[in-house]
């Protein structure tokens, strides 16, 4: 859904325009659109008050009005009485509702579907240069090492031609002699390059693995809170999404093995080691739990271990401790060479690694053996570990200064800060101050994200790399006071 076609597109810049070719009124609307349509502002989303919209923008209430008014005609939002301005349900899909109750009557009873993921993720895509995002889940470019980017894609100019053909459909295989070196040297994850097979990043390996182990209608356990990009993966592929509550030493034993009387399911997907959104490791203990139960009922884990650069190499992994027989480890490099890296990978018996292969066949062919082979000689030079080492150095300092500003605006960690990201207690609902933040050019990521099942809440994750502008929590703790002071409620179309 786009901007009304009749406005330039300069009147969705940032700054309405006084002298602009269309009104305030149609600027602000358009505004507003184009945030419904890139689904940063998602269904049922409460826009700001009339007088909240006025002051943020620096126009008068009526102009407000007139925005809000456009939008309701165009079915973008509706107004509820003596509570304010929604944005509205996407139209149901065309089909006839017969189809719908057709296929629904095929379909295992599902559970709720979770928010759509992808509005932080445009958000990220749209953030303004040099503007960084607390909500982001990546590394700022400044602490990412471009000359070792540089000097790697240049040793494989060598090999340009190998790019005229398609490569080894398990991957190049010195990048999977290197991996098998490193999950068995530096993790103690015993994987011979026969049981490896790359991907196109972590996400890649993980829809790989759901793809061929999962039909629609199966259960699949997930922690909650856990990240919203596999709910909506999971969710999107047919499955029912059994949420486990997840603490600060695994998942809840108790609920987990309820879940699995109950449902059956067929995998458990989880981050042992810094989980996101918390920080939390898997307890060597509880590891050792959830192995039986996987052992007792026929269960796979699906191990991401997405955040492997920056964790203690000593930290438990499922992998490491049953020998990869009933789990299936996934991670990848865009956390710590660059996002736009796109190289994972999957380890897995002899048995599931063909079958990956297969699946990767249909969905990709091959992945790109140039890129490959790059990170291959990033890992034997031992290149990758040092940035590592200096990436974590400099990640411990950011995190000290962040626990500072984030405590200093009346925030509370909820989880011991570790790793990448912080999950923080703010005292208001975190879909509501990510809106206010989202006006002022800030991106968070609020806490409904990270629940299976929507539900608003005061917790957020904060990148603490990306987190350390005090401009950012001059900006937070403003809008933060301005959700704890009451207000009095005039009606949808105050003025």
């Amino acid at each position: 859904m786009n901007a009304p076609r009749d406005l330039p597109q300069r009147v969705v810049n940032r700054t309405l325009q006084r002298d602009g070719a269309a009104t305030l009124g149609e600027q602000l609307a358009a505004r507003f659109a184009e945030r419904i349509g890139q689904r940063t502002l998602q269904p049922g989303a409460r826009l700001p008050s009339v007088r909240e919209c006025a002051r943020l923008h620096g126009v008068s209430p009526s102009t407000v009005v007139a925005a809000y008014d456009q939008l309701q005609a165009q079915g973008l939002v509706e107004a509820q009485r003596q509570r304010g301005f929604f944005v509205r349900e996407a139209p149901a899909p065309r089909g006839g509702a017969g189809a719908a109750i057709a296929g629904a009557a095929a379909r295992p009873p599902a559970l709720p579907a979770p928010i759509d993921a992808t509005a932080l993720i445009r958000g990220m895509f749209q953030g303004r240069q040099g503007h960084v995002g607390p909500g982001l889940g990546t590394l700022p470019e400044p602490w990412l090492d471009a000359a070792l980017i540089e000097r790697a894609l240049r040793r494989t100019l060598p090999h340009a031609a190998d790019a005229l053909r398609y490569g080894d459909p398990a991957g190049d295989p010195g990048l999977r002699q290197a991996l098998s070196r490193r999950l068995d040297g530096e993790l103690g994850i015993a994987a011979d390059p026969g049981q490896i097979v790359t991907t196109l990043g972590a996400t890649h390996a993980l829809d790989i693995v759901a793809r061929t182990l999962l039909q629609p209608g199966d259960a699949v356990l997930v922690d909650e809170p856990g990240w919203a990009v596999e709910f909506a993966r999971l969710t999107r592929l047919g499955m029912r999404l059994l949420p486990v509550p997840r603490g600060p030493n695994g998942p809840d034993l108790a609920v987990m093995q309820a879940l699995i009387a109950e449902h059956r399911p067929r995998l458990y997907v989880t981050v042992s080691v810094l989980h996101n959104p918390t920080g939390h490791t898997l307890s060597l203990a509880t590891a050792h739990q959830v192995l039986k139960l996987a052992d007792a009922h026929d269960l796979l884990i699906v191990e991401d271990d997405t955040y492997a650069w920056l964790a203690p190499p000593h930290a438990p992994r499922l992998a490491a401790l049953d020998g990869l027989q009933r789990t299936v480890y996934v991670s990848g490099f865009s956390k710590i060479l660059a996002p736009n890296w796109r190289v994972g990978y999957v380890a897995a018996t002899p048995a599931l690694a063909e079958r990956f292969i297969d699946t990767k066949l249909l969905m990709t062919l091959t992945s790109p053996a140039l890129l490959e082979r790059a990170v291959a000689w990033c890992l034997d030079q031992g290149l990758l570990r040092r940035h590592a080492e200096r990436v974590i150095q400099r990640l411990d300092t950011a995190r000290q200064r962040v626990m500072r500003l984030a405590t200093d605006a009346g925030c509370t960690f909820v989880a011991p800060p570790q790793g990448l990201f912080g999950w923080i207690d703010t005292g208001v609902d975190t879909d509501q101050l990510g809106t206010r933040l989202a006006e002022q050019g800030w991106l968070v990521a609020p806490g409904s994200l990270f629940h299976a099942r929507p539900r608003p809440s005061t917790l957020m994750r904060i990148n603490f790399a990306s987190s350390q502008d005090a401009a950012f929590w001059q900006c937070f703790t403003a809008a933060r006071r301005a959700l704890q002071q009451p207000t009095r409620v005039r009606g949808a179309a105050e003025t």
